[in-house]
Protein backbone atom coordinates (compact mmCIF):
# COMPACT_ATOMS: atom_id res chain seq x y z
CA UNK A 1 0.00 0.00 0.00
CA UNK A 2 1.49 3.26 -0.97
CA UNK A 3 1.82 6.02 2.04
CA UNK A 4 0.36 8.12 0.23
CA UNK A 5 -3.24 8.01 -2.17
CA UNK A 6 -5.24 10.38 -3.20
CA UNK A 7 -7.17 11.26 -6.01
CA UNK A 8 -8.19 15.47 -7.71
CA UNK A 9 -10.87 16.80 -6.58
CA UNK A 10 -13.17 18.64 -9.62
CA UNK A 11 -11.55 21.82 -10.29
CA UNK A 12 -13.50 25.47 -9.22
CA UNK A 13 -15.37 27.11 -12.11
CA UNK A 14 -16.75 24.22 -13.82
CA UNK A 15 -19.04 24.22 -16.88
CA UNK A 16 -22.22 23.45 -15.16
CA UNK A 17 -24.37 24.26 -18.23
CA UNK A 18 -23.13 21.67 -20.63
CA UNK A 19 -25.19 18.35 -19.80
CA UNK A 20 -22.05 16.06 -20.72
CA UNK A 21 -20.45 17.88 -18.12
CA UNK A 22 -22.53 17.55 -15.45
CA UNK A 23 -22.55 13.90 -16.15
CA UNK A 24 -18.81 13.17 -15.98
CA UNK A 25 -18.93 15.90 -12.65
CA UNK A 26 -21.82 13.75 -10.84
CA UNK A 27 -20.42 10.19 -12.05
CA UNK A 28 -16.68 11.26 -10.74
CA UNK A 29 -17.74 12.67 -7.26
CA UNK A 30 -19.76 9.33 -6.35
CA UNK A 31 -17.05 6.82 -7.72
CA UNK A 32 -14.07 9.18 -6.05
CA UNK A 33 -15.52 8.14 -2.16
CA UNK A 34 -15.58 4.68 -3.03
CA UNK A 35 -12.63 4.80 -4.84
CA UNK A 36 -10.92 6.29 -1.64
CA UNK A 37 -11.82 4.29 0.59
CA UNK A 38 -10.48 0.82 -1.68
CA UNK A 39 -7.48 2.80 -2.93
CA UNK A 40 -8.54 2.45 -6.21
CA UNK A 41 -7.18 5.07 -8.94
CA UNK A 42 -8.66 3.28 -12.03
CA UNK A 43 -12.37 3.49 -12.46
CA UNK A 44 -15.10 4.34 -15.29
CA UNK A 45 -16.19 7.60 -15.15
CA UNK A 46 -18.44 7.88 -18.25
CA UNK A 47 -20.27 4.96 -19.84
CA UNK A 48 -22.12 5.82 -22.61
CA UNK A 49 -24.91 7.50 -20.09
CA UNK A 50 -25.97 10.58 -23.06
CA UNK A 51 -27.04 9.48 -26.72
CA UNK A 52 -24.91 12.14 -28.48
CA UNK A 53 -21.78 10.99 -26.70
CA UNK A 54 -21.25 7.38 -28.07
CA UNK A 55 -17.92 7.25 -25.38
CA UNK A 56 -16.71 5.81 -22.13
CA UNK A 57 -14.27 7.33 -20.58
CA UNK A 58 -11.55 5.26 -17.68
CA UNK A 59 -9.34 7.02 -15.51
CA UNK A 60 -6.06 6.04 -14.53
CA UNK A 61 -4.24 8.03 -12.10
CA UNK A 62 -4.57 11.58 -13.44
CA UNK A 63 -5.16 10.18 -17.33
CA UNK A 64 -8.45 9.35 -19.60
CA UNK A 65 -8.71 6.53 -22.05
CA UNK A 66 -11.38 7.66 -24.21
CA UNK A 67 -13.29 4.92 -25.99
CA UNK A 68 -15.11 5.95 -28.98
CA UNK A 69 -18.10 3.42 -30.33
CA UNK A 70 -18.08 3.90 -33.91
CA UNK A 71 -21.44 3.29 -35.05
CA UNK A 72 -20.17 1.78 -38.56
CA UNK A 73 -17.51 -0.45 -40.18
CA UNK A 74 -15.81 2.38 -42.23
CA UNK A 75 -16.08 5.59 -40.42
CA UNK A 76 -13.63 4.90 -36.83
CA UNK A 77 -12.35 8.02 -36.04
CA UNK A 78 -14.46 10.44 -33.67
CA UNK A 79 -15.87 13.80 -35.21
CA UNK A 80 -13.18 16.64 -34.45
CA UNK A 81 -16.08 18.47 -33.03
CA UNK A 82 -16.42 15.71 -30.34
CA UNK A 83 -12.98 15.08 -29.92
CA UNK A 84 -12.95 18.82 -29.14
CA UNK A 85 -15.90 18.93 -26.96
CA UNK A 86 -14.49 16.17 -24.64
CA UNK A 87 -10.79 17.44 -24.44
CA UNK A 88 -11.92 20.79 -23.23
CA UNK A 89 -14.67 18.96 -20.49
CA UNK A 90 -11.82 17.21 -19.19
CA UNK A 91 -9.88 20.22 -18.99
CA UNK A 92 -12.78 22.08 -16.78
CA UNK A 93 -13.31 19.41 -14.89
CA UNK A 94 -9.86 18.14 -14.09
CA UNK A 95 -7.27 20.67 -15.69
CA UNK A 96 -6.30 17.30 -17.70
CA UNK A 97 -3.80 18.31 -20.47
CA UNK A 98 -4.04 16.82 -24.24
CA UNK A 99 -0.87 14.57 -23.45
CA UNK A 100 -2.93 12.73 -20.69
CA UNK A 101 -6.29 11.97 -22.75
CA UNK A 102 -5.81 8.94 -25.43
CA UNK A 103 -8.69 7.87 -27.45
CA UNK A 104 -9.58 4.44 -28.71
CA UNK A 105 -11.24 4.07 -31.53
CA UNK A 106 -14.14 0.63 -31.03
CA UNK A 107 -15.22 -0.24 -34.68
CA UNK A 108 -17.41 -2.72 -35.58
CA UNK A 109 -15.01 -5.59 -36.94
CA UNK A 110 -15.25 -8.37 -39.01
CA UNK A 111 -15.80 -11.67 -37.22
CA UNK A 112 -12.44 -12.83 -37.90
CA UNK A 113 -10.53 -9.41 -38.44
CA UNK A 114 -7.71 -8.86 -35.45
CA UNK A 115 -6.52 -5.51 -33.49
CA UNK A 116 -2.99 -4.98 -34.32
CA UNK A 117 -0.68 -3.25 -31.86
CA UNK A 118 -1.05 1.18 -32.07
CA UNK A 119 2.09 2.04 -31.13
CA UNK A 120 5.56 1.22 -29.47
CA UNK A 121 5.58 4.57 -26.94
CA UNK A 122 6.51 1.92 -24.34
CA UNK A 123 4.35 4.19 -21.78
CA UNK A 124 3.80 1.93 -18.83
CA UNK A 125 2.44 3.10 -15.33
CA UNK A 126 1.16 1.79 -12.75
CA UNK A 127 -2.55 2.33 -11.28
CA UNK A 128 -4.07 0.86 -8.25
CA UNK A 129 -7.50 -1.55 -7.70
CA UNK A 130 -8.18 -2.45 -4.09
CA UNK A 131 -4.48 -1.26 -3.23
CA UNK A 132 -3.13 -3.56 -5.73
CA UNK A 133 -0.29 -2.70 -7.87
CA UNK A 134 -0.69 -3.03 -12.09
CA UNK A 135 0.97 -1.58 -14.87
CA UNK A 136 -0.90 0.14 -17.64
CA UNK A 137 -0.49 1.60 -21.08
CA UNK A 138 -2.61 3.84 -22.26
CA UNK A 139 -0.58 4.22 -26.16
CA UNK A 140 0.31 1.24 -27.40
CA UNK A 141 -2.81 -1.10 -27.59
CA UNK A 142 -6.19 -1.25 -28.17
CA UNK A 143 -6.35 -2.54 -24.51
CA UNK A 144 -4.79 -1.14 -21.53
CA UNK A 145 -3.88 -4.23 -19.60
CA UNK A 146 -6.31 -4.25 -16.96
CA UNK A 147 -10.02 -5.12 -18.09
CA UNK A 148 -11.66 -2.51 -15.48
CA UNK A 149 -15.10 -4.16 -15.96
CA UNK A 150 -13.74 -7.39 -14.18
CA UNK A 151 -12.79 -5.85 -10.67
CA UNK A 152 -15.19 -7.39 -8.90
CA UNK A 153 -14.38 -10.67 -10.70
CA UNK A 154 -10.53 -10.33 -9.34
CA UNK A 155 -12.12 -9.48 -6.28
CA UNK A 156 -14.35 -12.45 -5.76
CA UNK A 157 -11.43 -14.98 -7.05
CA UNK A 158 -8.93 -13.42 -4.75
CA UNK A 159 -11.65 -14.29 -1.62
CA UNK A 160 -11.21 -18.05 -2.34
CA UNK A 161 -7.79 -17.79 -2.66
CA UNK A 162 -5.81 -18.19 0.83
CA UNK A 163 -3.77 -20.95 0.68
CA UNK A 164 -5.10 -22.23 -2.67
CA UNK A 165 -3.23 -23.49 -5.56
CA UNK A 166 -4.94 -21.23 -8.64
CA UNK A 167 -4.67 -21.47 -12.55
CA UNK A 168 -5.04 -18.97 -14.63
CA UNK A 169 -5.65 -19.63 -18.35
CA UNK A 170 -5.78 -16.98 -20.74
CA UNK A 171 -4.38 -15.00 -18.51
CA UNK A 172 -3.71 -11.78 -20.41
CA UNK A 173 -1.37 -9.35 -18.16
CA UNK A 174 -1.95 -11.93 -15.05
CA UNK A 175 -4.38 -10.01 -13.12
CA UNK A 176 -6.35 -12.49 -11.85
CA UNK A 177 -3.37 -14.22 -10.69
CA UNK A 178 -1.15 -10.96 -9.36
CA UNK A 179 -5.05 -10.46 -6.69
CA UNK A 180 -4.63 -13.97 -5.42
CA UNK A 181 -1.05 -13.75 -4.62
CA UNK A 182 -1.96 -10.65 -3.32
CA UNK A 183 -4.79 -12.62 -0.81
CA UNK A 184 -2.33 -15.24 0.14
CA UNK A 185 -2.66 -17.75 -2.41
CA UNK A 186 -0.11 -20.66 -2.36
CA UNK A 187 0.70 -20.97 -5.72
CA UNK A 188 -0.58 -19.54 -9.06
CA UNK A 189 0.36 -20.66 -12.49
CA UNK A 190 -0.91 -17.98 -15.35
CA UNK A 191 -0.59 -19.26 -18.84
CA UNK A 192 -1.11 -17.57 -22.13
CA UNK A 193 0.46 -17.53 -25.50
CA UNK A 194 1.87 -13.81 -26.28
CA UNK A 195 5.03 -13.16 -25.13
CA UNK A 196 4.04 -9.46 -24.77
CA UNK A 197 1.18 -10.12 -21.92
CA UNK A 198 3.73 -12.89 -20.13
CA UNK A 199 6.27 -10.18 -19.80
CA UNK A 200 3.59 -7.65 -18.66
CA UNK A 201 2.18 -10.48 -15.79
CA UNK A 202 5.69 -10.80 -14.45
CA UNK A 203 6.39 -6.84 -13.87
CA UNK A 204 2.61 -6.93 -12.26
CA UNK A 205 4.07 -9.74 -10.13
CA UNK A 206 7.30 -7.58 -9.52
CA UNK A 207 5.60 -4.79 -8.49
CA UNK A 208 3.84 -6.57 -5.52
CA UNK A 209 7.29 -7.63 -4.42
CA UNK A 210 5.51 -11.77 -5.70
CA UNK A 211 8.70 -13.92 -5.79
CA UNK A 212 8.66 -15.63 -9.12
CA UNK A 213 8.72 -19.11 -7.49
CA UNK A 214 5.38 -20.11 -6.63
CA UNK A 215 3.95 -17.88 -9.27
CA UNK A 216 5.27 -19.78 -12.55
CA UNK A 217 3.64 -17.65 -15.86
CA UNK A 218 3.94 -19.96 -18.87
CA UNK A 219 3.99 -19.28 -22.37
CA UNK A 220 1.68 -21.30 -24.15
CA UNK A 221 -1.65 -22.50 -25.87
CA UNK A 222 -3.93 -22.80 -23.60
CA UNK A 223 -5.59 -25.70 -25.13
CA UNK A 224 -2.28 -27.88 -25.51
CA UNK A 225 -1.59 -26.86 -22.23
CA UNK A 226 -4.58 -28.34 -20.59
CA UNK A 227 -3.73 -31.50 -22.39
CA UNK A 228 -0.27 -31.86 -20.83
CA UNK A 229 -1.33 -30.38 -17.76
CA UNK A 230 -3.89 -33.14 -17.64
CA UNK A 231 -1.06 -35.89 -18.27
CA UNK A 232 1.00 -34.55 -15.44
CA UNK A 233 -1.70 -35.62 -12.58
CA UNK A 234 -1.38 -31.84 -11.05
CA UNK A 235 -4.68 -30.40 -9.65
CA UNK A 236 -5.61 -26.92 -8.55
CA UNK A 237 -7.98 -25.75 -5.98
CA UNK A 238 -9.30 -22.54 -8.18
CA UNK A 239 -9.28 -22.23 -11.96
CA UNK A 240 -10.37 -19.21 -13.68
CA UNK A 241 -10.39 -19.22 -17.25
CA UNK A 242 -11.58 -15.60 -18.96
CA UNK A 243 -10.81 -16.56 -23.06
CA UNK A 244 -11.45 -14.12 -25.94
CA UNK A 245 -14.25 -14.61 -27.91
CA UNK A 246 -12.33 -15.68 -31.50
CA UNK A 247 -8.44 -15.88 -31.72
CA UNK A 248 -6.94 -16.81 -34.63
CA UNK A 249 -3.19 -16.45 -33.87
CA UNK A 250 -0.14 -18.03 -36.27
CA UNK A 251 1.22 -19.26 -32.83
CA UNK A 252 -2.11 -21.70 -32.45
CA UNK A 253 -2.66 -24.95 -33.60
CA UNK A 254 -5.75 -23.98 -34.40
CA UNK A 255 -8.73 -21.38 -34.06
CA UNK A 256 -10.28 -20.73 -30.85
CA UNK A 257 -13.94 -19.91 -31.40
CA UNK A 258 -15.42 -19.63 -27.61
CA UNK A 259 -19.17 -20.70 -28.72
CA UNK A 260 -17.62 -23.97 -29.97
CA UNK A 261 -15.10 -24.84 -27.98
CA UNK A 262 -15.90 -23.62 -24.69
CA UNK A 263 -17.39 -27.19 -23.76
CA UNK A 264 -14.03 -28.79 -24.29
CA UNK A 265 -12.48 -25.95 -22.35
CA UNK A 266 -14.35 -26.10 -19.57
CA UNK A 267 -14.47 -30.10 -19.59
CA UNK A 268 -10.53 -30.38 -19.53
CA UNK A 269 -10.35 -27.79 -16.99
CA UNK A 270 -12.69 -29.33 -14.72
CA UNK A 271 -10.04 -32.58 -14.49
CA UNK A 272 -7.80 -30.90 -13.55
CA UNK A 273 -9.64 -29.04 -10.42
CA UNK A 274 -9.87 -30.52 -7.17
CA UNK A 275 -12.21 -31.96 -4.89
CA UNK A 276 -14.89 -29.08 -3.98
CA UNK A 277 -12.67 -26.99 -6.30
CA UNK A 278 -14.14 -23.86 -7.73
CA UNK A 279 -13.96 -22.80 -11.51
CA UNK A 280 -14.58 -19.20 -12.82
CA UNK A 281 -15.78 -18.84 -16.67
CA UNK A 282 -16.76 -15.67 -18.11
CA UNK A 283 -16.74 -13.91 -21.81
CA UNK A 284 -17.50 -10.71 -22.53
CA UNK A 285 -19.01 -12.22 -25.86
CA UNK A 286 -22.71 -10.85 -26.29
CA UNK A 287 -23.93 -13.68 -28.16
CA UNK A 288 -22.75 -16.76 -26.26
CA UNK A 289 -24.99 -19.08 -25.15
CA UNK A 290 -24.28 -21.39 -22.20
CA UNK A 291 -25.31 -25.01 -21.48
CA UNK A 292 -25.26 -25.78 -17.73
CA UNK A 293 -26.47 -29.16 -18.96
CA UNK A 294 -22.99 -30.25 -19.98
CA UNK A 295 -21.06 -30.51 -17.38
CA UNK A 296 -22.65 -32.88 -14.48
CA UNK A 297 -20.81 -33.17 -10.85
CA UNK A 298 -20.79 -29.34 -10.39
CA UNK A 299 -23.38 -26.84 -8.95
CA UNK A 300 -23.45 -24.62 -11.33
CA UNK A 301 -24.15 -20.51 -10.81
CA UNK A 302 -24.34 -17.43 -12.86
CA UNK A 303 -22.54 -14.55 -11.14
CA UNK A 304 -22.68 -11.79 -13.77
CA UNK A 305 -24.68 -9.89 -11.71
CA UNK A 306 -22.60 -9.89 -9.10
CA UNK A 307 -19.35 -9.01 -11.16
CA UNK A 308 -20.48 -6.14 -12.66
CA UNK A 309 -18.73 -2.80 -11.02
CA UNK A 310 -20.79 -0.29 -9.74
CA UNK A 311 -18.80 2.09 -12.35
CA UNK A 312 -20.15 0.29 -15.54
CA UNK A 313 -23.95 0.97 -16.77
CA UNK A 314 -23.99 -2.12 -19.55
CA UNK A 315 -25.54 -5.36 -17.63
CA UNK A 316 -23.93 -7.05 -20.44
CA UNK A 317 -20.38 -6.59 -20.58
CA UNK A 318 -19.28 -9.89 -19.01
CA UNK A 319 -21.12 -12.93 -18.08
CA UNK A 320 -19.99 -15.25 -15.72
CA UNK A 321 -20.36 -18.25 -14.54
CA UNK A 322 -18.79 -20.25 -11.17
CA UNK A 323 -18.29 -24.12 -11.10
CA UNK A 324 -17.87 -25.71 -7.75
CA UNK A 325 -17.23 -29.53 -7.97
CA UNK A 326 -19.12 -31.69 -6.13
Amino acid sequence: MPDTFDLPAIADGEDKNSPFVNCVRNTYRHLRKWAKRTHTNCFRIYDRHLHHYPLAIDFYDGRFCIHYFSPSRTTDEPPPELMDEVTHALHVLFRAQPKHIFWRSRIKRAKMEQYEKADNAKQFFPVLEYGVRFNVNLRDYLDTGLFLDHRETRKLVASYAKEKRVLNLFAYTCSFSVHAAMAGAAFTKSVDLSNTYTAWGRTNFDLNGLPAKNHPIIRADCLVFLDDEISSGRTYDLIVIDPPTISRSKKMEQMFDIQEDYPSLIHKALQLLSKEGILFFSTNSRKFVFNPSLFTGCEITDISKKTLPLDFIDPHIHRCWKLAKL
